[in-house]
């Protein structure tokens, strides 16, 4: 290895990297960066002769190369058995998450907090072991303490340990998402002018319910007890913060008081909050522009009005934008919402707002694809009645004329006064707006392309909760004290965090189900002398060592050696 000096001819700047120079398979020279360092007049200011000094670093980590790649000779015995107990083998893709970890100075942050308590055991080693095995061995707080030794961490805890230090992160929850935020917008410059803004709910394995945990409407629906979600999602599709709610709440009732904490909390300024039309109440409209902020949001075309539906439909005024057949319009027109009043009665007011209107034939073919699946539903239940219940037929009852339930069972009605068959007219009616979107926005001087780019953004947060709910198994939740139901989702949420930004920092080449996939599988068995044999790789550990410095390919490893490189995921240089 050696310094190389690299002159731009444009600037005169001169940039400085640590290069290894090899030949190839075919005899020709070639060379591989191993560390960007940076331009040699900023490094001047914090070395009094840069040249000199990374010179002798790279002479170093020449020699430390050499010594890795001595031969090492084993002896090894075909008869040698293992004891009943034994578990050799280790994760060694958490070190990508532990350099996120502690670029976020999460490690810093809790440290900080733990020096006033009496605690002998260590919450900083808890909580990371809580993210990582939420990132790539999603389990129960049990499940998660017995698989601990997994990763290559000191892990000095008992169980209870594990459950008592539950309540000391739920304590420390906002500033903890407060710190975060900043870290995030210092090293990757965040943006808030958009924030996408939406609620789900996660589901507990209990009957009876509580403060908290109450009985509402599932998203998934069951009759077991939730706890709704609110999430903040920033432009770039980096969590922001969240809060959570009683799961009788209404998704709409969430977004003021959320967007009033966060705003003063995180110090924003204007921004434009993008949310589906369920969070777009009046009393939630007239607040965002009483705040002089914006907003952008889906609006129902099947439910709206007739004057709204006649223009949606009249093909006057459509552009064609792109070659698959994609095409808008838009106008200034006022609309009627309904407000409170002091009284807590409603009243309409009107505001003037932007409305876009688009068709895609691929949200055509999809609308109908969709329906088609629910109308094979739909004729099973008009076939076979008896097979189904007011449950068991959600989605496909409303394509059935007349359908009726049993008060006492709740089962479907099938008689000579209430003969099943499809309703025509419905089906007809909802053709017609197949690929028909609308979205209502109190941006009345961005472009249509710039709203529609901005309303499309909000799959990015439906995929996070996708996220938490398949990759991250974050339900059912197993806690049942408040604080640690708090903790439990705190986990989550920075486990959520720490893997958005790493397919960030992939310029998102690769979902997120494959970063944890090929995370997960890089892993090592102890072979013998503390050497341990790696048996995968692949090209996302591959782009991800090149981002990191972290060569995933090479099949041993020493313990020393990959101590070192944990040691070194947990320097923070920026």
């Amino acid at each position: 290895m050696y310094l190389k000096k690299s002159t731009s001819s444009k600037t005169g700047r001169t940039q400085l990297s640590i290069v290894h120079g090899f030949r190839d398979g075919e005899g020709k020279t070639r060379q591989k960066t191993i560390q960007t360092l940076g331009y040699l007049d900023i490094l001047e200011k914090d070395y009094a002769d840069p040249i000199a000094h990374f010179e002798q670093v790279a002479k170093q980590m020449d020699q430390a190369r050499k010594e890795e790649n001595s031969s090492i000779s084993l002896s090894l015995s075909p008869k040698t058995s293992l004891p009943v107990g034994t578990d050799n083998r280790k994760n060694f893709g958490h070190v990508a998450f532990s350099h996120l970890y502690h670029e976020l100075e999460l490690d810093y942050f809790i440290n900080n907090r733990r020096r006033y308590t009496d605690a002998k055991y260590n919450h900083n080693a808890i909580f990371k072991m809580l993210v990582y095995s939420r990132l790539l061995f999603p389990g129960s707080k049990k499940r998660s303490f017995e698989k601990r030794n997994m990763f290559f961490e000191k892990m000095d805890f008992s169980l209870d340990d594990v459950y008592r230090s539950l309540s000391f992160f739920a304590q420390f929850k906002d500033p903890m998402l407060l710190a975060m935020h900043k870290r995030i917008e210092k090293l990757y410059g965040r943006d808030t002018s958009l924030v996408y803004y939406d609620v789900t709910n996660y589901y507990f394995e209990i009957d009876k319910h509580d403060e908290l945990r109450r009985k509402g409407y599932s998203k998934e629906h069951r009759s077991s007890p939730i706890v709704q979600m609110g999430l903040f999602m920033d432009t770039d599709g980096i969590p922001l913060t969240y809060g959570l709610y009683p799961g009788n709440m209404l998704d709409k009732q969430t977004l003021i008081p959320m967007m009033h904490k966060v705003r003063k909390q995180y110090d924003l300024g204007r921004y434009i909050v993008v949310g589906d039309r369920g969070m777009m109440a009046g009393d939630n409209i007239r607040q965002i522009l009483l705040d002089q902020c914006g907003y952008v949001l889906s609006y129902s075309i099947r439910g709206s009005d007739a004057a709204f539906k006649e223009y949606v439909l009249d093909q006057s005024g459509y552009r064609d934008i792109g070659q698959d057949g994609f095409r808008t319009k838009s106008r200034i027109y006022p609309r009627e919402i309904y407000v409170s009043t002091l009284k807590g009665k409603k009243k309409k007011i009107s505001i003037d707002e932007k409305h876009i209107v688009f068709y895609s034939p691929k949200y055509a073919q999809k609308a109908k694809a969709d329906r088609e699946a629910v109308l094979a539903k739909a004729e099973k239940l008009i076939s076979s009645p008896s097979a189904y219940a007011r449950a068991a037929s959600y989605g496909a009852a409303k394509y059935v004329k007349d359908l009726t339930y049993s008060p006492s069972s709740g089962e479907v009605i099938d008689d000579a006064e209430h003969l099943l068959v499809t309703d025509e007219e419905r089906l007809t009616e909802e053709e017609k707006y197949d690929g028909y979107y609308a979205i209502l926005t109190s941006e009345m001087k961005k472009s249509d392309e710039r709203i529609v780019d901005i309303y499309r953004g909000l799959w990015k947060i439906e995929d996070s909760f996708r996220i938490t709910k398949s990759d991250l198994e974050t339900r059912p939740v197993y806690v049942s004290r408040q604080d640690h139901i708090e903790a439990h989702f705190l986990t989550c949420f920075v486990a959520l965090v720490l893997v958005r930004l790493l397919e960030k920092m992939l310029d998102e080449k690769y979902p997120v189900p494959r970063i944890l996939e090929s995370l997960k599988r890089s892993s090592c068995s102890l072979l013998e002398q503390n050497l341990y044999l790696f048996d995968y790789h692949d090209q996302v550990l591959a782009d991800i060592g090149e981002l990191l410095g972290i060569d995933f390919s090479r099949k041993y490893r020493t313990v020393g050696d990959i101590k070192k490189i944990i040691a070194g995921s947990k320097k923070n240089d920026k």
